[in-house]
């Protein structure tokens, strides 16, 4: 089962691309290490207040794969810095 979720988040204290890359790299990072899953910027790259994730999970059931990407959702809703407006998630 491979779950893939497209997460666009708007970023309200950032002043510009440093600091939105700051938030961002933290957030992959821990993502990453929590949930061990594939993530990165999809679009909005010249734009410090907006981003938009691409997120990946590869299980065999796909109970846990839902687990997993509920997980990443509840991490990202955590951040203070960013909001999530937009989420599709498709299973593959």
């Amino acid at each position: 089962m491979i779950l893939y979720a497209e997460v666009e988040c708007i970023l309200y204290e950032g002043q510009s691309l440093k600091q939105k890359r700051s938030v961002l790299k933290r957030l992959i990072a821990k993502l990453k290490k929590d949930f061990n899953i594939a993530v990165t910027e999809l679009d909005y790259h010249h734009l410090w207040q907006r981003t938009k994730l691409g997120i990946v999970t590869i299980s065999t059931e796909q109970v846990h794969a839902e687990q997993v990407i509920q997980g990443v959702m509840d991490v990202i809703d955590s951040y203070t810095e960013l909001e999530r407006t937009i989420t599709n998630v498709e299973r593959i």
